[in-house]
């Protein structure tokens, strides 16, 4: 996508998002994205925004896809994180050999995936593929989808792990639980996925350490750089970029609703006056600025090497990491900061600042949102001691 596109997606998207915002309460009620919402963004282009071009996709730079998931997630915490999530998976997708591919994508570009990438499935070899057994936990937007992406181990005769893998399986051969009822990302209809002896040709298989090497047989039909980027950056940016989203949409209707509130306690005044409220503003306002600075200067980085053809350095993989994860810590402070100085009004269930609060603190937990084990990962780096770790 020339930056003319990437711009025209992101114009598109804008002109969408009062809707978006007006459906927040109503993706919570039914802990699902609305399907309008998603047949608009797919309108808009933004799932082909990491789509191969040989699919009728963009191959654009990921920094301009994780902006315009920002600004989905500013609007509705739940519609970002599933743009979020959805829309990495055609990278993925690019990656696999290329008739899975054409699986998914030859009779309709605008399929949609989904994922659980916990090797909590079972794989035995079978002549041409494998047997799937297993049931996954938190598979976002899987409502709106007719593939999916899953962790699964190969076993061996005796029950010992051999590979780990990602499988892909279509709708056809799994059944969805409808289990997602939570606190927070009510919205994202992060439900569970089980799969009972289906049949996984060879060709919709990828194996996890490909991944590490940034490597994938897709590469031979998708050779651009966009394909040629870490894992462990780009997915794990997925996770982090709606939560930066969703803080940034917080504080600015923080700004709007407490601009010209006057206080009835404490001495009366404006709030806007009080000192304390002034410097809580400008705290929240650096957090979510270093988030976004540093996020798009990585991943820029990345894709500047990609696009070179240099090796991209470990050193780089592990900042993005690193980066990645304090995105989501100073996510986190601005939420509770915003939370806090608000006052009472930020208790009524609804608001965008209580919302986006819990949708902040859920998204949180992802494992690839653990601060200290990706800290830990760019200490060792820093030491000069061996890292090996897929996400990174």
């Amino acid at each position: 996508m020339s930056d003319a596109g990437a711009a025209t997606v992101q114009a598109r998207v804008a002109a969408l998002l009062p809707a978006i915002a007006e459906r927040a309460a109503r993706a919570e009620e039914i802990r699902r994205v609305p399907q309008e919402t998603i047949a608009e963004l797919v309108d808009a282009g933004v799932f082909r925004m990491l789509q191969p071009k040989r699919y009728g996709g963009s191959e654009c730079d990921p920094t301009a896809f994780f902006r315009v998931v920002r600004a989905v997630a500013g609007a509705c915490g739940s519609t970002g994180w599933v743009t979020s999530v959805v829309g990495v998976h055609p990278w993925q997708l690019g990656l696999f050999p290329e008739g899975a591919q054409d699986d998914v994508w030859g009779s309709d570009p605008d399929t949609l995936i989904s994922s659980s990438y916990a090797p909590v499935g079972r794989l035995t070899e079978v002549d041409g593929g494998y047997r799937l057994t297993g049931r996954w936990s938190f598979s976002s937007g899987c409502d709106h989808v007719g593939w999916a992406l899953l962790g699964a181990l190969v076993v061996g005769a005796h029950g010992r792990p051999l590979d780990f893998l990602t499988v892909l399986v279509p709708r056809a051969d799994y059944v969805v639980h409808d289990v997602w009822d939570v606190m927070g990302l009510r919205g994202t209809g992060s439900n569970d996925i089980e799969v009972t002896g289906a049949f996984v040709p060879e060709h919709r298989v990828l194996r996890n350490f490909e991944h590490s090497q940034l490597r994938g047989p897709g590469q031979r039909v998708n050779p651009g750089p966009l394909y040629k980027m870490p894992f462990g950056a780009v997915f794990t940016s997925a996770v982090a970029s709606p939560l930066v989203g969703a803080v940034q949409g917080c504080y600015d209707s923080y700004i709007g609703a407490m601009r010209d509130r006057v206080r009835l306690s404490l001495g009366g005044g404006r709030f806007a006056e009080d000192a304390f409220a002034q410097v809580a503003v400008a705290r929240v306002a650096s957090e979510i600025d270093a988030a976004m600075l540093q996020m798009d200067r990585n991943m820029s980085e990345l894709y500047r090497s990609a696009v070179v053809g240099e090796e991209i350095p470990m050193e780089l993989r592990l900042r993005t990491r690193r980066d990645q994860v304090r995105a989501t810590e100073r996510a986190l402070a601005a939420a509770d900061l915003l939370f806090k100085t608000a006052g009472g009004n930020s208790l009524r269930r609804g608001n965008p600042i209580e919302r986006a609060w819990r949708d902040v603190h859920a998204g949180s937990v992802h494992v690839a949102n653990d601060v200290e084990r990706a800290l830990a990962l760019y200490g060792k780096g820093a030491f000069g001691l061996a890292v090996e770790d897929n996400l990174v």
